[in-house]
């Protein structure tokens, strides 16, 4: 697992990778993960990794450099915080020990699984399988952003013209069957990746990507139909498996790949699946051979003999198993239980400890979803006067005991993010697309209401009752209705009932200016449908951040993606503008032309209202039984919460014989 989440194998997609923190708020997480990731994306929904299945182990850029070169590792924009010579990263104990075992809950919103494959795009794979059993060419470091450094890969090297990425392989490197990995191997799960049995995701990261070339056993070169920043890190986030994965070794014969599912999988990373309870729990059992522990990229971590993730029905299930003493580890996402329920008697006895650790993470853009596919939130002005009936500061207070802070955009807590009015290179991105963008993007940047108070909320609802009568909604007959009589009725979905609580302040408000919005909670097998087929009108999303956008938004705003299904374009945004942007930040060369690209983006994005923002969470809030386990004294920056723990924690010497 790549602790630096804002940067990983993939990019965010909403679905989106890495590097957010959701901040439900009882409804647990819902972030969504893409294929061949242990994450989840926003919505719980398993899909890509944007893993975070191919992650980006963090979206660096092609550099413009005047002849090719190989090195260590890959930087964004050139910079490298350690030397080729480097023994270990700094945040971790080279002399942890090894063994004992680290029992986690289950990151995942979904109850259980039932396949082992965590690529293929139907069913449920175990929770951190893509991070702890496959390898990829780089892994990212979790204290520096945009860079990384080679893991099954000894070194990179980038053409001049940007064209091709030509990454070495090391002749150590092994797959789980003692087989080595070659450059064949490589090319083979890139074209299973891209291939019609994995999710869409894959196609829409590697659409750039013109092939791969085996250049001889240990070599691979992967060619670009376009000079692209991203490209170099996004192939080099890419979970390598074998060839041999799916093949029966009777028979010779290989599946379709959507017909692997429970075969076990074979790659080369520093952990396999050992027993499992159906429904129960998965355990992951460390290699003791494993091929790279004492390269510098991995000395002082995976420390743990066994990781067990168990599996439980709801939050509340959980917290009692966690106070109950079932497993060591759990982060928190609700700040009323965070406030209000983790106590009991192992943690007045100092058992299991609660701690806050703040981080340096993109906040991501956890927002309610609004389907511009749909009538009326087709209609900006519909999309705003929703916006307005938010009062966040009355609810941070009352239901969230002050624990958040609102997101404000795209890019919060990064560079890319847009503030205040915009500077020339970023006006001149935006001046040609007036009329397809509003007015207001060449102003302040767009910023949530405010409310907390009743008269600033009163003054907000005025405001939206303005909006709605300009868009054509009028009260009679006791409902705001349009031309044609019909009343102004939402639905919001969600697979959680304990979400009503936090959506009940929004639909008193709007019901005050005659907006019904009306609470579903389904089945979590037909949320994750309607999500697919986008059969919603809104629905609350966690979308992780990252502090090297590219491609990924494509999948999250880009016109063609709207009008894909199963893409990550929830919003259902088609905007010739936004595309144009995505395009720009991608192709990017400099990184002042980079920063212009992703800050017009945000404006765009912001001034179209697609997306109401909600709230993150300056902190990693977890509960550890600190009898069993011990850690580092500092978290890293860009580390996530649970990923810091299992790829840095050890056990206690008392801990580490107890099964």
């Amino acid at each position: 697992m790549h602790v630096n989440a804002s940067d990983r194998r993939l990019p965010p997609r909403g679905r989106p990778v890495p590097g957010g923190v959701p901040a439900t708020d009882g409804v647990g997480p819902r972030t969504r993960t893409p294929p061949g990731t242990g994450q989840t994306w926003p919505g719980g929904v398993r899909r890509w990794r944007v893993a975070a299945g191919v992650w980006l182990l963090g979206a660096w850029a092609w550099l413009a450099l005047p002849v090719a070169w190989a090195a260590h590792g890959y930087a964004l924009w050139g910079h490298l915080k350690y030397p080729a010579d480097f023994a270990h990263f700094d945040y971790v104990n080279p002399h942890a020990p090894k063994g004992g075992e680290l029992r986690l809950v289950s990151n995942s919103r979904a109850s259980t699984f039932d396949k082992y494959n965590p690529f293929t795009l139907r069913g449920n794979a175990p929770a951190y399988v893509s991070d702890l059993v496959f390898d990829t060419l780089l892994v990212g470091a979790a204290d520096e952003v945009g860079a990384a450094y080679g893991l099954l890969a000894e070194d990179v090297q980038v053409a001049p013209d940007g064209l091709s990425a030509t990454f070495r392989l090391r002749r150590e490197a092994r797959f789980h069957h003692g087989k080595p990995v070659l450059a064949e191997d490589v090319r083979h799960t890139f074209e299973t990746l891209v291939g019609p049995h994995t999710s869409p995701v894959y196609k829409t990261l590697l659409a750039d990507v013109a092939g791969v070339d085996v250049l001889d056993e240990r070599t691979v070169r992967f060619r670009f139909r376009q000079p692209n920043r991203e490209l170099p890190l996004t192939v080099g986030g890419l979970p390598i498996f074998s060839r041999d994965w799916g093949v029966d070794p009777a028979t010779g014969r290989r599946k379709p790949f959507n017909e692997v599912v429970m075969d076990h999988p074979i790659g080369s990373g520093p952990y396999r699946i050992g027993p499992v309870k159906f429904g129960r729990d998965i355990t992951y059992v460390r290699d003791p051979h494993y091929w790279a522990r004492d390269l510098p990229v991995r000395r002082g971590t995976f420390n743990f003999d066994r990781i067990t993730v168990k599996i439980y029905k709801d939050n509340t299930a959980r917290l009692e198993a966690l106070k109950a003493g079932e497993f060591d580890l759990m982060r928190f996402f609700s700040a009323g239980d965070w406030a209000r329920r983790v106590k009991g008697k192992r943690f007045d006895t100092g058992e299991l400890v609660k701690a806050e650790f703040r981080h340096r993470l993109p906040t991501g853009f956890q927002s309610y979803v609004l389907n511009t596919r749909r009538a009326p939130l087709d209609d900006i002005r519909v999309r705003q006067a929703l916006a307005l009936a938010l009062d966040f500061e009355w609810m941070n207070e009352r239901l969230f005991y002050g624990s958040y802070e609102r997101v404000r955009g795209l890019f919060g807590n990064t560079a890319c993010a847009a503030q205040g009015e915009p500077d020339e290179a970023q006006a001149r991105l935006l001046r040609p697309w007036l009329g397809t963008l509003p007015p207001a993007v060449l102003g302040p940047m767009a910023e949530p209401p405010r409310a907390g108070t009743p008269q600033a909320l009163r003054a907000n609802l005025k405001a939206a009752q303005a909006l709605l009568r300009e868009a054509g909604w009028t009260y009679r007959d006791g409902a705001l209705r349009n031309a044609r009589g019909e009343p102004l009725v939402l639905e919001y979905l969600d697979s959680n009932e304990a979400g009503a609580r936090v959506v009940t302040p929004w639909q008193h408000n709007l019901a005050r200016i005659g907006v019904q919005l009306r609470y579903r909670a389904v089945d979590f097998a037909l949320y994750q449908q309607r999500l697919r087929t986008f059969d919603f009108d809104i629905v609350t999303l966690a979308f992780g951040g990252t502090h090297s956008p590219g491609a990924e938004y494509a999948d999250l705003f880009g016109s063609a993606a709207a009008r894909t299904e199963d893409s990550g374009n929830f919003t259902g945004l088609a905007n010739p503008a936004v595309d144009d942007l995505i395009e720009r930040m991608v192709r990017a060369k400099r990184e002042e032309d980079f920063l212009a690209a992703c800050r017009a983006l945000d404006r765009a994005v912001a001034h179209l209202h697609v997306l109401i923002p909600q709230w993150s969470a300056p902190t990693h809030r977890m509960a550890y039984n600190a009898w069993r386990l011990d850690r580092p004294a500092h978290m890293p920056p860009y580390a996530s919460g649970e990923g810091w723990a299992i790829e840095t924690w050890w056990a206690r010497p008392e801990a580490r014989g107890a099964r």
